[in-house]
């Protein structure tokens, strides 16, 4: 048996895992780089019966699936991944499997985007390192607006940060009621009034085709000159294009972002140069606390079909 790691880009996976289960009954290949070309991850993966994917990092599409012929198992790590077709999965009789999650990583990593953004903490680290010294003003927390798109598990989280902050919680999305924002401190607002009124837009949707595009140009066009959007969940959520185009015209004061619609994020991308923009390469939620959960119950599970097929 034959089972490949993919994605792992910080080369942990072994590390923070016991894999020995797996290695009774088969050989582990571990792969740090990323593969965009369908064409080369079906090459890739052709030889493999089982694969652990690390989130969203590589799609495994129906038309990937339908070219591999001995794949069984897919080890997902994370509760559900949008880009497995498991439809598809299912139909070839490859298993796939959850993990456990925690989402304190993403709740945490979405205030230091928010406090670095607000504080300019990146222009004056660089500044800094490159030789020079203060360079802007930051602005305060307490009493600014805080605006929630998705008031989930994590977004009522994210809402308790802000009060404690001495903020007002300001809440939207298409399903929210006022008892759910009341519960998390929040006042239900209009979509028109939320971009209209916070100083900080947060982003915590699930993306599907109802989400997809829902924050875009005239959303921006509302926003205050010195508000900020900041986006931890996923990049096709805000519309790239007219996120560019506010904070080239600074009709917004800037953005943090830490998703983006392709991943890895290009090279020659307009986000990497733009300075009222602090990006980050989509690491919510890479923690080695997290991590251990991830590697630990793919590896388990893995382990476990393994040893059901060797019976």
């Amino acid at each position: 048996m034959r089972v490949a790691v993919l994605d792992d880009y910080q080369n942990v996976a072994l590390q923070l895992a016991d894999w020995s289960a797996v290695r009774r009954h088969a050989e582990i290949t571990v792969f740090n780089d990323h593969l965009d070309d369908p064409g080369a991850v079906v090459d890739r993966l052709r030889p493999f019966d089982a694969v652990c994917v690390m989130r969203e990092r590589t799609p495994l599409t129906k038309e990937i699936l339908e070219q591999l012929p001995r794949l069984k198992l897919i080890a997902s790590t994370g509760p559900r991944n949008a880009s497995i077709d498991t439809q598809a999965a299912a139909g070839r009789g490859i298993l796939v499997t959850p993990t456990g999650y925690d989402s304190t990583p993403t709740i945490e990593f979405a205030w230091s985007l928010i406090l670095a953004s607000m504080r300019g903490i990146d222009r004056e680290a660089a500044s800094l390192r490159a030789g020079g010294w203060q360079t802007g003003l930051g602005s305060n927390l307490r009493g600014k607006s805080l605006g929630i798109v998705g008031l989930g598990n994590i977004g009522k989280e994210v809402a308790r940060i802000g009060l404690a902050f001495g903020m007002k919680v300001i809440a939207w999305s298409q399903n929210l009621t006022e008892e759910k924002a009341s519960a998390a401190g929040a006042t239900l607002v209009d979509k028109q009034t939320l971009f209209r009124e916070a100083d900080v837009i947060t982003v915590h949707l699930v993306l599907s085709g109802r989400t997809r595009g829902v924050i875009g140009a005239p959303e921006f066009a509302l926003m205050k000159p010195t508000a900020r959007l900041i986006n931890s969940s996923r990049g096709p959520i805000v519309d790239q294009a007219a996120l560019i185009k506010a904070l080239q015209a600074r009709a917004i004061a800037g953005a943090a972002v830490d998703v983006f619609d392709t991943e890895p994020l290009p090279a020659d991308h307009p986000f990497r140069t733009l300075d009222n923009l602090l990006a980050t390469p989509h690491i919510g939620y890479v923690t080695e606390e997290l991590y251990r959960t991830f590697y630990g119950d793919a590896a388990a599970s893995i382990a476990a079909w393994l040893e059901a097929n060797a019976a």
